[in-house]
C-alpha cells in the first residue's frame, strides 16, 4: 500500500508539492520553504552583522541584491545543464515553483551580487560573506525539504529502514517497479545543519578572539565543509547534472573544498589577507 503520510514506520513519502490552494492560487511547499528561509536567514543575518558593526538595515539591503543574483543563477545552472528538457518549451524555464535549481548556480549569482553591493557601499567583501554564511547553509538545510515534496533530487533504491517512497510518475526509466530510494534530500539537510553548527561557533569565537580569526574564515570553512558533504552525497544521487560521464556537483564540489582549503592556508599558513575582491 502507498504510504499516506510524511512519515509512516520510519519510512518517509511526500503528501505532494501543494500545500493548500485558495481558489485558482495554488501555494505550493517549494516556494513556502524558498521563503521562510529567506525570512529566517535574513533574520540571522542581521544579528550576526551586528556582532560585525554593520547595521540590520544595510543587511536588509544586501539581501535584494542576493535574491536578485541568487535566484535567477541557481535556475539558470540548473536550465544550461537541462537544456535539452526546456528546449521545446522554454517558459517552462521560468517554472522555478515546480523545483530545479541548483545551489551552485545561486553561491555564483549571490557571490556576484554580494561583490558589487560591497562595491557600493565600500565595504569588505569578506566581512559581508563571514557574516551571510551561516544564513547561506541555514538556508540550503531549510530548501533542500522542498525536493521531498516535489519527490526529487533522490537517491539510488535502498531497503534502509529511512528510505523514501517516490511515487510511479517520478521514477527514474528502468526503476518504475522499485518503491523506496535514499533520501538524499534528508541527508544533505542533516549535513548543513552540521555546518551551520560548525560555522556560527567559529563565528562567535571570532568575536572573543578578533586578532585570531582573519575575515574570510567563517564562509572558507562553510564552503569547503559544505563541498565535502556534496561530494559523497551527491554520489547517491541518480538525477545529476552530467557533463559527458562527470557528475557537475561533485567536480565543483572538489573545487570547492581545494579553494577552501588553500584559501585557509593562505590565511594562517602563509599569513597573508585573502584578495580584495572589491
Amino acid at each position: 500500500m502507498v504510504p499516506d503520510m510524511a512519515v509512516v514506520l520510519g519510512q518517509f513519502a511526500s503528501p505532494g508539492p501543494v500545500a493548500f490552494q485558495l481558489g485558482p492560487i495554488v501555494i505550493r511547499w517549494y516556494g513556502l520553504l524558498i521563503a521562510s528561509a529567506v525570512v529566517i536567514g535574513l533574520f540571522l543575518a542581521q544579528r550576526l552583522g551586528q556582532r560585525r558593526n554593520i547595521a540590520p538595515e544595510r543587511i536588509e539591503t544586501l539581501l535584494i541584491w542576493l535574491v536578485v543574483g541568487a535566484l535567477p543563477g541557481a535556475r539558470l545552472y540548473y536550465v544550461l545543464f537541462e537544456w535539452d528538457r526546456y528546449a521545446n518549451r522554454p517558459l517552462d524555464a521560468l517554472a522555478i515553483w515546480q523545483g530545479g535549481i541548483a545551489i551552485h548556480g545561486a553561491i555564483l549569482g549571490g557571490a556576484i551580487a554580494t561583490v558589487l553591493f560591497a562595491r557600493r557601499y565600500k565595504l569588505s567583501f569578506w566581512q559581508l560573506a563571514d557574516i551571510v554564511a551561516p544564513s547561506l547553509v541555514l538556508g540550503q538545510a531549510i530548501g533542500r525539504w522542498g525536493n521531498f515534496f516535489n519527490s526529487e533530487a533522490f537517491g539510488a533504491p535502498t531497503n534502509l529502514p529511512w528510505r523514501l517512497y517516490i511515487p510511479p510518475a517520478q521514477r527514474p526509466p528502468g526503476l518504475e517497479a522499485v518503491e523506496y530510494y535514499h533520501p538524499t534530500f534528508l541527508y544533505e539537510s542533516l549535513w548543513n545543519l552540521g555546518v551551520l553548527g560548525l560555522v556560527l561557533w567559529l563565528f562567535f569565537w571570532g568575536l572573543r578572539h578578533p586578532d585570531r580569526l582573519k575575515p574570510g574564515t567563517v564562509f572558507l570553512v562553510y564552503f569547503a565543509a559544505y563541498s565535502l558533504g556534496r561530494l559523497w552525497i551527491e554520489g547517491l544521487r541518480l538525477d545529476s547534472l552530467m557533463l559527458g560521464p562527470l557528475r557537475i556537483a561533485q567536480v565543483v564540489s572538489l573545487g570547492g573544498i581545494a579553494l577552501g582549503i588553500g584559501g585557509l592556508l593562505w590565511l594562517y599558513r602563509l599569513k597573508r589577507p585573502l584578495p580584495d575582491v572589491v
